[in-house]
């Protein structure tokens, strides 16, 4: 019998795309777990920038107004799912306790405008990415396509998710676990 990942146990971790995942939507890709219970898992695609998209165009959609000090903060394609709701993944320093959920440490993640309008007066997160959209996983659905061999799992560093270019991340979380992507294989197994 397999051994089950226990409620939780994802909550903060990254799930980093076998070679094999042929699903053009996850493929090398890498994704930060914001909750992983009973229910199912959600999560923020971390390496796939929104081509076209840029911060400052948002903001003008949303009507917030940015000082000239604004950053140009990188926006994500963070999963296929509700393309059109905004995630503010951050820096765990910044919290509104109303509306952030504060997943480890050094993570948290905001999905109200209030964070974009904090931002823009420069009294955001030290270290963020903005995700349209996410990954979502129904009860033990990502149980089963980790145990299956769709993905291996690290743990989140904030320099992996905020610091590095976006076409070095997925590689650089493989590099974190000591793992070449020649030696990966698409065949599952169980000891």
């Amino acid at each position: 019998m397999e051994p089950m990942i226990e409620n939780g146990h994802l909550d903060g971790k990254m799930l980093i795309a076998m070679p094999s995942m042929t699903d053009p939507r996850f493929a090398r890709s890498l994704v930060y777990v914001c909750a992983h219970s009973g229910d199912g898992a959600m999560g923020l695609i971390v390496n796939k920038p929104a081509p076209d998209l840029e911060f400052s165009d948002l903001l003008k959609q949303l009507n917030i107004t940015a000082a000239p000090e604004t950053p140009e903060i990188r926006i994500h394609v963070g999963g296929p799912v509700e393309h059109g709701r905004g995630f503010v993944l951050h820096s765990a320093e910044y919290d509104t306790s109303e509306s952030t959920l504060r997943v480890s440490d050094d993570f948290g993640m905001t999905a109200t405008i209030d964070i974009l309008e904090d931002i823009s007066r420069g009294q955001g997160p030290r270290s963020c990415l903005l995700a349209l959209g996410y990954a979502g996983w129904g009860p033990g659905q990502l149980e089963s396509e980790i145990q299956a061999n769709g993905w291996l799992t690290c743990e989140a560093r904030p320099e992996l998710v905020f610091d590095l270019a976006d076409a070095t991340k997925w590689r650089a979380a493989l590099d974190s676990l000591g793992i070449s992507p020649m030696f990966l294989s698409a065949e599952g197994g169980s000891a």
